[in-house]
């Protein structure tokens, strides 16, 4: 191509504006970047939101040098309008990507200025909880705003969405009833982000499954199971429906385990060997425990123990050794008291079933 005819394009001196623009910016975003990653080490916040942040930047700042070339271009240039229209869409996007990655790593940053694998995280698990939901919201109203504006951007869709709104009320009313479930949904997120009935690794009973609370997005709760599945439930069944939360104040939990045994059980020797296990128990946490008798029915007594753990995992495995101990225990010990079911007759029906049986001997 001819020098000559290149530099006598109408288009060569934006296009050489728009290359240094774009040159700079990039230099500008390296050094820049550089330095905050530098200065905000000891801010652990601002560091989080500065790395979450220069992926989007790098995009974000040379559109807007570009942005600007296109606004001080002439108006006569041809195919301007289009430019900067495209230029306006790709930032309005970039400018939206950018926001989302910043709110995700302010989340991050408080995230991790709480860990959460410490002995009491009763405290970091609300803070992750509520900056899980309300990050996520946010994010969604960020994607929503800019999807907005990159729809504002088209006239023909602004006389679309005026001509909805004034003139098509059927299909309002349906779009509300559809969009009713995600905006509920969301309501529920900020009240549970607020109010915490739940938090993350909160041991839950739900629909009468046991599990531990894994994950909180912006439409449902995954919870982990005991045996490793997940149910997913809706925010708003948390708000709605009773459920049990069984470490919504302190992971401590006190245990039962339930036994039936005959009445010529004696119970003192039950109750040393209770405290011998117990106290011999790595997961008792030295509170309390007990064996007393709750009911007696007309072939058994019913024998409640009660002990206590720091937690709900910790409880399950000492109900279990409890359970296990005291069987072999009762096997080894007294097996004539077990629970079984006996028959008893007098002595005249004795008698008479022993001549029976010698008579035809």
């Amino acid at each position: 191509m001819d020098i000559g005819l290149l530099l006598a394009h109408p288009w060569f001196g934006t296009w050489a504006a728009a290359a240094a623009a774009v040159f700079v910016a990039l230099i500008a975003h390296r050094l820049v970047g550089l330095l905050l990653i530098r200065l905000t080490r000891p801010a652990p916040v601002l560091h989080a939101i500065v790395k979450k942040g220069r992926a989007p930047s790098i995009v974000v700042l040379p559109l807007l040098a570009l942005q600007t070339v296109w606004q001080a271009a002439p108006d006569e240039l041809r195919w301007i309008d289009t430019v900067r229209h495209l230029n306006g869409l790709l930032m309005i996007a970039a400018t939206t990507w950018l926001v989302v990655r910043i709110i995700a790593g302010f989340a991050q940053g408080v995230m991790d200025r709480h860990p959460v694998d410490v002995a009491d995280n009763m405290g970091a698990r609300r803070i992750h909880t509520q900056t899980r939901v309300l990050s996520r919201i946010a994010m969604t109203l960020a994607i929503v705003m800019g999807a907005a504006m990159l729809l504002m951007t088209f006239p023909g869709a602004r006389q679309v969405g005026a001509s909805l709104l004034a003139s098509a009320g059927v299909v309002g009313l349906i779009a509300g009833f559809a969009a009713k479930p995600v905006f509920s949904n969301m309501i529920a997120g900020l009240q549970l982000a607020l109010t915490q009935p739940i938090r993350l690794d909160d041991v839950l009973i739900v629909e009468g499954e046991w599990g531990r609370v894994e994950e909180i997005t912006g439409t449902y709760v995954v919870m982990r199971l005991w045996d490793e599945r997940r149910l997913i439930v809706p925010l708003q069944y948390f708000i709605e429906k009773p459920f049990q939360n069984w470490t919504r104040n302190s992971a401590q939990i006190m245990g039962s385990v339930f036994f039936h045994v005959d009445y010529g059980m004696p119970l003192a020797p039950l109750r040393k060997e209770l405290e011998r296990i117990v106290h011999a128990a790595p997961e008792w946490d030295q509170r309390f425990f007990n064996l007393v008798v709750t009911d007696a029915t007309e072939r058994t007594m019913q024998l409640r123990v009660l002990c206590t753990a720091a937690s709900s995992g910790l409880a399950w495995d000492l109900r279990c050794r409890i359970r296990e101990a005291l069987i072999d225990f009762m096997q080894r010990e007294f097996p004539q008291h077990l629970p079984r079911l006996r028959f008893e007759r007098d002595a005249g029906e004795q008698a008479a079933m022993a001549a029976g049986a010698f008579s035809e001997a």
